[in-house]
């Protein structure tokens, strides 16, 4: 990296690590590396490749941003969508580093000087798009300059068996051929067992280290529910009644349901555009443009919007029909949340999606080997939406990931589904289609069952067979979520070919003969939608301070021309409502302000603290009171902060202060073992002063600064 590049450069003589961590706090703004960052940063910048499966919003840009930083050379990053190439080199340069992206949306004067730079080794990153990375004048420019690391960001694009398969991933192995001495470090959010094991061959990382950080977001709320004919209201009180005036995502199967949906929402007065490959591209673009740069936009989109979206405050995805497979349900709800902050993952989903869906895998011209793959997928699917037990437990043993206890923040484990034995009502069901001759759909069936004598009915002589009218127990929506149950759960098939039409499996065969029993969900009797504002743990207060600050981000990212989230995430500017710094040596202290930042923006937010901090509201007497007697009850930290909507800082103060008091001891607050209590202690008694920032960096960041400060109030 020349003295051109990063205007951020500490001192060249320090070792690497301790270089990666100056990067990472003056450039980013962070105090320490979460999770496997450390480990992944020092395996590139030692020079050996990597693959990397963290979850979106775990921070895989840092693994090679940081290492771009440090090794010599300018960084080459595969992107798979030019679109968003320029908000992640814009997000860059905000934090002083010198990037650029190389694609066909520049001219040839534009593109020609990005070449230059790349020549001269004025660039620490560079994006590129896979298309042109691999072709041979790409090559011979990449040949005749100093390169880093090549970063392959979205890797699962490689496989054929995953959801965004790009064939021009396949190509990406020149780079181990032709610079076998460039380390190369791939990245994905989403992959199972045997999309791991396709990116590994494909990309020729057989000698790679892989770093699997786990597939949690136990930010996101998963919600799913059945649609019960009003999916539209229900999408709409669910927006109006807890993300009001917020960022979301609503995804739809058809571009038609996308127009209509987005006409809709827009008509009750909703931010809400459009977006799908039928739109002219110029619309597209002007649309995912607003959605990235400006606050409170909702898109509506079919699956060909969404990955690598940057946007980190997006609070909301929502399913109004059924996601193909559980990879592309958890890449899409993953869009959500992106910086750590409470989010929602809700869908809706019924029979006719489930139709629709295998209708689309049947007329498919792929190999049955592949289609055999997709209907297991859609399978599993199906299984996740039935299930009564932890959702998030499910979908990350999907990924053979673990979760010890249920999540306790999905739909499932807030509100326990009940269920009931339906074996009776599984055979009138059951014998309904055989009765009828397996040869009509769900909605006649049902009528049957209701005994309604249409003239339909009259004309089959339907109202004359033994199942007529002998279900008049169930609503038609129970019936209807019931047939849908029992295909999903393979007692039941849909012909297909046959318009619709619903046969009997050999699997129905042990049911009708009351050898099996069947239990299922009941179907709610109104929407599971909250009817008030959400009390989603951590959530950002919306004071007068939040607004103001909010809106001085949007006036400088306008006069920018750049998203808002580029200047400074949700994330912080929440913790700057809540601490509500004085000083620019406070303000720097907050997470996401690095020392470019600090410099352009300090004073002027500042000013928006300091006009607006009337309003915090006092603090109650009892309030730490109200933690301790919680954690007499036998409730975590992190509980109790969900709990009262606190922050896990301001809990563990709460906690510390009852240490110190005597009130409580340290073994009541935290979980530590003696050999972790005395080296923190050890950190305390080698730095002078009571500081808990020295002692913090001291031990790596392995221990929350809540956790410190217990410790440092029971050594008192």
């Amino acid at each position: 990296m020349t003295d051109s590049a990063c205007a951020v450069t500490p001192q060249s003589n320090l070792p690497p690590r301790e270089r990666a961590l100056g990067f990472l706090r003056e450039v980013f703004g962070y105090e320490s590396f979460r999770n496997h960052q450390a480990e992944i940063v020092d395996e590139v910048i030692a020079g050996r490749d990597a693959l990397v499966l963290m979850p979106t919003g775990g921070g895989k840009s840092l693994c090679y941003q940081i290492p771009a930083l440090v090794r010599e050379g300018t960084a080459i990053v595969v992107s798979p969508l030019i679109a968003l190439m320029q908000d992640q080199v814009d997000a860059l340069r905000q934090n002083g580093v010198s990037a650029a992206c190389l694609n066909s949306s520049l001219n040839g004067a534009e593109a020609n000087a990005v070449e230059q730079q790349l020549r001269r080794g004025e660039l620490d990153l560079l994006y590129v798009a896979p298309e042109r990375l691999t072709m041979p004048r790409m090559q011979e420019l990449l040949e005749d300059s100093q390169i880093a690391l090549f970063a392959i960001d979205e890797a699962h694009c490689v496989s054929q068996w995953g959801h965004d398969f790009r064939p021009e991933y396949i190509q990406l192995s020149i780079l181990h051929e032709r610079f076998p001495h460039v380390p190369r470090i791939a990245l994905t959010a989403t992959a199972d067992a045997r999309t791991q094991q396709e990116i590994i061959q494909r990309l020729a990382l057989e000698n790679a280290r892989v770093f699997n950080n786990g597939f949690d977001r136990p930010n996101i709320r998963y919600r799913i529910a059945e649609n019960n004919g009003n999916a539209r209201e229900q999408l709409l009180r669910f927006i109006r009644n807890e993300h009001e005036g917020e960022s979301g995502i609503v995804y739809c199967l058809s571009r038609k349901r996308v127009d209509d949906t987005a006409h809709w929402l827009a008509s009750k007065g909703l931010n809400a555009l459009p977006y799908h490959a039928g739109l002219s591209n110029d619309i597209r673009q002007q649309h995912q443009s607003r959605f990235l740069r400006e606050d409170g936009i909702i898109i509506v989109a079919t699956i060909a919007f969404g990955m690598g979206i940057d946007k980190p405050d997006v609070r909301f995805v929502a399913h109004l029909n059924l996601p193909k497979s559980i990879e592309a349900y958890y890449q899409e709800t993953g869009r959500a949340g992106r910086d750590g902050l409470p989010a929602d993952g809700w869908m809706l989903y019924g029979l006719q999606d489930v139709i629709t869906l295998r209708q689309m895998q049947e007329s498919s011209t792929a190999e049955e080997t592949y289609k055999r793959v997709e209907r297991h997928k859609l399978d599993a699917m199906l299984g996740l939406c039935e299930l009564n037990t932890c959702r998030r437990q499910a979908l990350l043993q999907y990924f053979g990931d673990s979760l010890d206890k249920p999540c306790g923040n999905c739909d499932n484990c807030l509100t326990p589904p009940e269920t009931w034995d339906a074996t009776v009502a599984a055979q009138k069901a059951l014998s309904c289609v055989y009765r009828s001759g397996q040869r009509f759909g769900v909605n006649y069936l049902v009528d049957i069952l209701l005994g309604k004598s249409s003239d339909r009915v009259q004309q089959f002589g339907h109202d004359k067979i033994t199942t007529f009218g002998i279900g008049k127990e169930l609503s038609s929506n129970e019936w209807k979520a019931l047939y849908r149950q029992l295909i999903a759960r393979r007692l039941l098939k849909v012909d297909l070919d046959g318009h619709g039409s619903v046969l009997l499996t050999e699997e129905s065969r042990p049911v009708l003969r009351g050898e099996q029993q069947v239990t299922l969900r009941k179907l709610p009797k109104a929407s599971r939608s909250s009817t008030r504002r959400s009390s989603h743990p951590g959530a950002i207060s919306h004071s007068r301070l939040w607004e103001a600050l909010r809106a001085h981000r949007k006036q400088l990212a306008e006069e920018q021309g750049v998203p808002a989230y580029v200047i400074f995430h949700d994330a912080t500017l929440g913790e700057m409502a809540e601490l509500q710094p004085q000083t620019l040596d406070q303000l720097g202290r907050i997470s996401g302000i690095g020392a470019r930042k600090l410099e352009a923006y300090g004073d002027s937010f500042l000013e928006v603290i300091l006009a607006n901090s009337d309003d915090r509201p006092p603090p109650k007497a009892d309030t730490a009171a109200e933690s301790v007697a919680l954690l007499c009850q036998g409730l975590k930290p992190l509980e109790i902060a969900h709990k009262r909507e606190l922050t896990i800082t301001t809990v563990y103060r709460h906690l510390s202060a009852a240490i110190q008091s005597g009130e409580l001891e340290l073994d009541d607050v935290v979980e530590l073992a003696d050999d972790a209590i005395q080296e923190i202690q050890f950190a305390f008694e080698h730095n002078e002063g009571d500081r808990l920032k020295p002692v913090y960096e001291m031990l790596g960041g392995e221990y929350d600064y809540g956790i410190l400060e217990c410790v440092r109030a029971a050594t008192k």
